[in-house]
């Protein structure tokens, strides 16, 4: 039965250091001893609430149940946002998991354990083999950050000959623009200001445009896909008319207010707004094997595993001064 360190958050929106006791391994649970975790913004959503934090996890296998085929000691795996799921609905028979009605995702199951402590138990249809030429500091950011935006480029249909807009250089922007580009996709960037416009090219962009002030867009070629990274959603008056026609629009930050686009600019050119949750298993591999091939690695900045480390690296997070993505390692 194994007793290991976790980190929750509480009503105040304390970090709380904690203790959790897993029963003995079943079927094909794992144990695994976590190296290094990403901090990601729904992280921020949870720190109120009474349970363990952290979804993006990086470890080491200390330990299997009896029906592991796959996995063995010393093995690197990761984790992301979905944990379990029937394996026999519709959804998940096709591929397509995230949307089963019994899926476990982050925040509202398992919430016992997760990725900010010193170990977790996972099943082993939910863990994936990092990578060689991926560190676990590298590999953590990939679980949620990196899987989500391949996803949307990977899943939905778009070509290397696109053109693919990403709004916002942060810490799922900067990932985006890596992946599009390596994809071969000519890659625009839309920023505020252009404090941003040399990394983004360093990155993969080949054009860059700051936004601040604004009333009209000029632009070389139209966006055939939008990534929309921002915290704030954008002005969409001034973003439908560099939306090629039949362009997709994927929103992929987290925003519980409505979503409002002006009616006619989305049905006059056939624009698709396209929603989509955290990649499904065969994606999140796929996303693995080809951030190892093209050397796409996230910018990281690193804090310690303890209640205060955790604190500041929120901290930074929630000031928007992370650069760009936040990574736990255990002391």
């Amino acid at each position: 039965m194994p007793t290991f360190t976790v980190y929750k958050g509480s009503k105040e929106g304390k970090i709380v250091k904690s203790e959790t006791t897993k029963g003995d391994l079943q079927n094909d649970q794992v144990l695994v001893r976590v190296t290094a975790s990403g901090l990601c913004g729904t992280d921020e959503h949870f720190k109120s609430a009474d349970m363990v934090l952290g979804h993006e996890g990086a470890g080491v296998v200390e330990e299997t149940g009896p029906n592991v085929n796959d996995l063995k000691k010393g093995d690197r795996v990761g984790w992301g946002y979905q944990h379990d799921c029937c394996g026999n609905c519709d959804y998940c028979l096709s591929g397509r998991e995230t949307y089963c009605s019994k899926r476990q995702m982050y925040g509202y199951a398992d919430r016992d354990q997760g990725s900010f402590a010193s170990h977790a138990v996972w099943r082993e249809a939910f863990l994936f083999k990092i990578p060689e030429g991926l560190s676990d500091s590298d590999a953590a950011p990939l679980m949620c950050g990196g899987a989500t935006v391949f996803n949307a480029l990977h899943t939905y249909g778009i070509k290397p000959t696109d053109r693919v807009g990403v709004m916002g250089v942060g810490g799922l922007g900067h990932l985006a623009i890596q992946f599009a580009a390596r994809m071969g996709c000519d890659v625009v960037v839309f920023s505020g200001t252009e404090g941003k416009k040399e990394e983004a090219i360093k990155l993969g962009a080949k054009e860059f445009i700051a936004m601040k002030g604004k009333d009209k867009i000029d632009i070389s070629r139209k966006v055939d896909a939008l990534l929309v990274t921002s915290s704030v959603s954008p002005d969409w008056k001034l973003m439908l008319p560099i939306m090629a026609p039949t362009g997709k629009i994927f929103p992929l930050t987290v925003d519980s207010g409505d979503f409002k686009i002006p009616h006619m600019g989305l049905v006059g050119n056939g624009l698709t707004v396209q929603g989509l949750v955290v990649a499904a298993r065969s994606v999140h591999r796929h996303m693995l094997e080809f951030a190892a091939l093209h050397d796409i690695k996230p910018i990281v900045m690193e804090f310690p595993m303890t209640e205060d480390g955790i604190t500041d690296a929120m901290s930074v997070l929630r000031d928007g001064k992370m650069r760009y993505r936040g990574v736990l390692k255990p002391q």
